[in-house]
């Protein structure tokens, strides 16, 4: 600041002051007394001109230090002003998501339960809409609206195990919706977090704190009350919808394999969530067309032309009908992979258990089906419990996430004092 500062003579005040104190280069000796006099004189110039201009100085010094706190004041008001905006456009960017979520699942499920009023071939029909899905995400990526994924050979094996827990849970969901009501086929659903746990404990040998296990009890006991004496039961439907439950169990888990990036498991790239659930829908496509052809081949031509009779619709409406809900099964998923993306764990539990809320409302105000006051109350008690069990074993795992970086702390102290001595 000092150096930056000019005087009314143009020299540096810095300059003045060092010049004060610098030696003169001709020695008293062989100077000659004119010179020592006019060196005294222009010594006691300066001294009397020195003091104002370092007081200049500072002065000037000091108000170019207040002019930049002011500026800094500002600048940091106005990071404060940009960090609140971006916190408000990414929280309203989730709430988007959820909301989209949710609407497309509502409608999803409407549609495909009308779809299989109509033609009574679930895993035909699910067939067709993992087909539908698999064109979707297969043109996004040659019209360039998003980067083309690249699979490892052990990329492509771990999604294929994902595309096969797929195929199957939503298969059995499929013949569940078919044979039961919505309500129905969501309120067993709601025991999903139950059958993860014990995947993860008996296939990967991950256990949880007795306390994490002691929340699934309401959930068991709400859904069990639920389904007892109720009129719309059905084994059909309630042993697809727990096969469902295990199917997707075994997706979580092997999801979250391949999708964790080490040296040992690299999948490969490109592989956002909106990719991924592509990669797998495709996989899932090709896994269920056996299946559709040994179950249902001999019975899809006969089903398709009763429904032409029945429900007095034209084929092309019929096809319409079926490709309208594809789309909108896998737009459903895609949508729930981007908001899941971006929040944490505990928001997914609690989003998958207000979906099927919402999903066991729409279906009752739209197909009529009646609900008694058991299955209330039980659906109540176990979606309470859903959220309970996702909130404790959050906890424990913060407790275990914090311990651990404890004793990692401690063990690099450790090792420095060692080194030290």
């Amino acid at each position: 600041a000092l150096c930056a500062v000019q005087t009314q003579h143009g020299v540096c005040a810095f300059e003045k002051i060092s010049s004060r104190n610098k030696k003169p280069s001709v020695s008293s000796s062989s100077a000659s007394p004119h010179t020592l006099k006019a060196s005294a004189s222009h010594k006691k110039m300066m001294s009397s001109s020195s003091t104002p201009t370092v007081t200049t100085t500072n002065n000037n010094a000091m108000s170019h230090s207040s002019s930049n706190t002011s500026s800094s004041s500002e600048v940091l008001r106005g990071g404060a002003l940009t960090t609140r905006t971006t916190q408000l456009l990414h929280t309203l960017k989730v709430l988007s998501y959820f909301a989209l979520w949710y609407a497309l699942n509502v409608i999803y499920n409407i549609l495909n339960k009308k779809v299989l009023n109509d033609i009574p071939a679930p895993v035909s029909i699910g067939s067709v809409q993992f087909g539908v899905g698999a064109v979707y995400a297969y043109m996004k990526w040659v019209l360039k609206i998003a980067p083309t994924p690249k699979l490892t050979p052990a990329g492509k094996t771990s999604i294929s195990k994902v595309g096969i827990y797929h195929s199957a849970g939503q298969l059995l969901s499929m013949v569940s919706l078919g044979a039961g009501p919505v309500s129905f086929t969501h309120i067993v659903k709601a025991l999903e977090p139950f059958f993860s746990a014990a995947v993860s404990a008996l296939v990967f040998g991950k256990w949880m704190k007795p306390q994490v296990y002691a929340t699934l009890i309401p959930v068991v006991g709400g859904v069990g009350y639920a389904c007892m004496k109720e009129r719309s039961f059905s084994w059909l439907a309630f042993n697809c919808a727990m096969g469902s439950n295990v199917a997707f169990a075994l997706r979580a888990v092997m999801s979250k394999s391949a999708l964790t990036k080490t040296k040992t498991n690299y999948v490969g790239d490109n592989l956002g969530p909106s990719n991924l659930f592509g990669v797998v829908t495709i996989y899932a496509f090709l896994l269920s067309i056996p299946s559709a052809l040994m179950l249902e081949g001999t019975k899809l031509i006969p089903l398709f032309q009763q429904a032409l009779e029945t429900t007095g619709k034209t084929s092309q409406q019929l096809i319409q009908a079926i490709c309208v809900s594809g789309l909108f099964h896998y737009l459903n998923n895609e949508v729930m992979y981007l908001a899941l993306s971006n929040v944490h764990p505990v928001t997914l539990a609690v989003g998958n258990t207000m979906k099927r809320v919402f999903i066991i409302v729409a279906s009752v105000l739209v197909f009529r089906n009646p609900v008694s006051k058991q299955a209330a109350v039980g659906s109540a008690i176990g979606i309470s419990g859903v959220l309970l069990y996702s909130l404790t074993k959050q906890y424990y795992e913060k407790l275990e996430a914090s311990a651990a970086e404890a004793a990692s702390a401690a063990s690099s102290v450790s090792m420095r004092n060692a080194k030290r001595k």
